[in-house]
């Protein structure tokens, strides 16, 4: 099974950009499609968005559609979140979670931090 540890967190401005990075390990990475999920303070875990196994598509919840990338490097074993135009409310613990062949987000990082300032 895969092991997820993600990265790139931290304390950034409005207006600027922030990349993440999501290194896997164990398991066959391909059979994964990938996931990014937040969960601001006091406020349930929201679904961020994902891409497919081949990177060759993804997805996005509205609020951050152009303004969030998600690409993947299979070589690597790295799913990578590009965030530009950070708002305060893009506040949260970032997570990324993998899902075999699709199905269930069964496994998680431990989360990184993310804080945008007005």
């Amino acid at each position: 099974q895969v092991q997820l540890v993600e990265s790139g967190g931290g304390l950034v401005q409005a207006g600027d950009s922030l990349r993440l990075s999501c290194a896997a390990s164990g398991g066959t990475f391909t059979g994964y499609t990938v996931a990014w999920f937040r969960q601001a303070p006091g406020k349930e875990r929201e679904f961020v968005g994902n891409i497919t196994r081949s990177g060759g598509y993804a997805s996005y919840t509205d609020s951050v559609k152009s303004r969030f990338t998600i690409s993947r490097d299979n070589a690597k074993n790295m799913v990578y979140l590009q965030m530009n135009n950070l708002k305060p409310e893009d506040t949260a613990v970032y997570y990324c979670a993998a899902a075999w062949l699709g199905f269930a987000y069964n496994y998680w990082g431990q989360g990184t931090q993310v804080t945008v300032s007005s």
